[in-house]
């Protein structure tokens, strides 16, 4: 009520929007930017905020999704003309800290691990396996570019050549990303982008946070202490819980912890 009353000031409002998990496209959970478009509309318009906090958690994902999703974030950031800031909880890494870089300041608590700017595909490789057995992989295309990688096949130079390339290429796109939004803030002393990992205020001479900071007192430190934080997240449908999603869940849930043991989490 107080906003309808003359005369008397209403306390800034900072939209607070939680991004936690495995970025990966159409998979339930996950942070992806089909998910997460009218959440990131509500906060950007939803009571006119000062400024946007994003507190982050994630190990990356999905360079595409990542891509779309830091995209998003800037397009309103410069639409409504508010600022933002993020906070990283555990991890900020790879596509976690591509989403991280979308923000004017990034913060990190000490035990916090950012970086990871670099590209990964693994996989498994079953053709002794199946050979062994006596099992006959038959595959047939039109265009020789169609099978790439067969993990039935014995591993190919062209096709490994093929692979780096798209990495390289997905990596320098990676790289532009924070050199434009990080800018001078950069080091030039450090290698950066080879896919190191740092810890809390270690990261602090590459230029890749501004500090170490919690989300709750910064914001105070900024806006005062009566400013006001109405925080946003993602929601999984209860029904999602039942049935044959269950073990798709478990599964899910797998994948996830796989992603954070990457960084000891």
């Amino acid at each position: 009520m107080r906003r309808f009353i003359p005369f008397v000031k209403t306390p800034p409002l900072v939209s607070v929007l939680r991004l936690q998990g495995v970025i990966a496209a159409g998979t339930r959970g996950t942070l992806n930017d089909q998910a997460l478009a009218p959440l990131i509309q509500k906060v950007f318009t939803r009571g006119k905020p000062t400024a946007v906090a994003l507190s982050i958690n994630s190990p990356g994902g999905s360079p595409a999704q990542s891509s779309l999703i830091s995209a998003r974030i800037r397009r309103l950031a410069e639409e409504k003309d508010v600022k933002v800031y993020a906070f990283v909880e555990d991890v900020a890494a790879s596509g976690g800290y591509y989403i991280a870089s979308a923000a004017d300041e990034i913060w990190v608590d000490r035990h916090s691990i950012v970086g990871s700017i670099g590209v990964i595909s693994a996989g498994f490789g079953f053709n002794d396996l199946i050979s062994r057995y006596g099992i006959e992989r038959r595959v047939y295309t039109a265009g020789k570019s169609k099978s790439l990688a067969d993990p039935f096949k014995p591993e190919n130079d062209d096709d490994v050549a093929r692979i780096k390339a798209l990495q390289e290429h997905i990596h320098g796109e990676f790289i532009d990303h924070v050199k434009t939004r990080r800018g001078a803030r950069l080091s030039a002393d450090t290698e950066l982008f080879d896919g190191s990992i740092w810890v809390g205020d270690e990261a602090m001479p590459t230029g890749l946070i501004d500090g170490v900071a919690h989300l709750v007192p910064k914001m105070k430190e900024i806006f005062g202490d009566k400013v006001r934080l109405r925080p946003y997240q993602m929601k999984r449908p209860l029904l999602t819980r039942f049935g044959a999603r269950v073990f798709s869940d478990v599964l899910d849930d797998i994948e996830d912890r796989a992603a954070y043991a990457r960084f000891g989490l």
